[in-house]
């Protein structure tokens, strides 16, 4: 499955489009690239065919970024090579996903990288899990709907890190069990009771491992920030997460007058 977005800077108004590919099934590692023109857009693996209102594309398995395919009708898309924040636009929805400037920060503050091994809890649409693991992550995700789950595994196969993504149905509280203690570098958390699972992080984070919790509240943010101080996390930082747009015109420079960018809260706590 793959999403068309009229441009590649809109957060929504995008259409669904199918996409026909040969190995979809089991152990296919080809790197999905994205097929551009104008307003139309594209993501599809080597070797894949794809539908579009301007005929069929049929992409070559040895296709690059920067080459041009033509459809059976002439009409030329450019390849465009696939990077983390165009997974945003592309993955199919099943709510409202985390933003990549707020993804950016939980990156950032954490310091995830090759190697890490990240429990995530709340997979949702799993745009975050998915940019985790291009950054080189081992990832464990657990998602409680098991319709979002399944469409967050169709992401991840899409996104080209279902290998690396174990998106598990469930709700990580049950699952405790199933979790190796001290087996984790960072924790990251998007679910209403997060509260909860915080009490847990010391358990299942290294010595030195990061926790992260995202929330578009500020009661559970309060509840989340004591929390961590409670069971001994250290380094208790929140942050509420807000963008503002400049605007460049004849008259001069200012901050754009839209409504600010508000979009949720971000707690970062260290396990020492």
């Amino acid at each position: 499955m793959t999403r068309v977005s009229g441009d590649e800077n809109a957060d929504d108004g995008t259409d669904t489009e199918t996409e026909t590919d040969a190995g979809a099934e089991g152990g296919d590692d080809r790197v999905p690239v994205l097929l551009v023109r104008d307003d139309r857009e594209y993501l599809v693996k080597p070797g894949g065919e794809q539908g579009t209102d301007l005929g069929v594309l049929e992409v070559p398995e040895d296709v690059q970024s920067g080459d041009t395919i033509e459809t059976h009708l002439g009409d030329e898309f450019h390849v465009r090579r696939l990077r983390g924040p165009d997974l945003f636009h592309q993955f199919e929805r099943t709510g409202a996903p985390m933003v990549p400037r707020d993804i950016g920060l939980v990156m950032g503050e954490t310091g995830i990288a090759r190697g890490d091994r990240v429990l995530d809890a709340g997979t949702g649409t799993g745009v975050l899990a998915a940019m985790m693991a291009r950054a080189g992550a081992s990832v464990v995700t657990y998602e409680r709907d098991a319709e979002f789950a399944d469409v967050a595994r169709e992401n991840m196969a899409l996104g080209g890190v279902e290998d690396a993504v174990d998106v598990r149905t469930g709700d990580v509280l049950e699952h405790l069990d199933d979790l190796e203690s001290s087996s984790f570098d960072v924790c990251t958390l998007d679910t209403g009771d997060a509260p909860a699972m915080v009490e847990h992080a010391p358990d299942l984070l290294v010595d030195g491992g990061f926790l992260a919790v995202y929330s578009p509240f500020i009661e559970s943010t309060r509840a989340v920030s004591e929390t961590a101080r409670e069971v001994g996390l250290s380094d208790v930082t929140t942050r509420e997460t807000i963008q503002r747009e400049m605007q460049f015109d004849e008259r001069g420079s200012r901050p754009s007058t839209a409504p600010v960018g508000h979009t949720g809260y971000l707690t970062i706590a260290r396990n020492e």
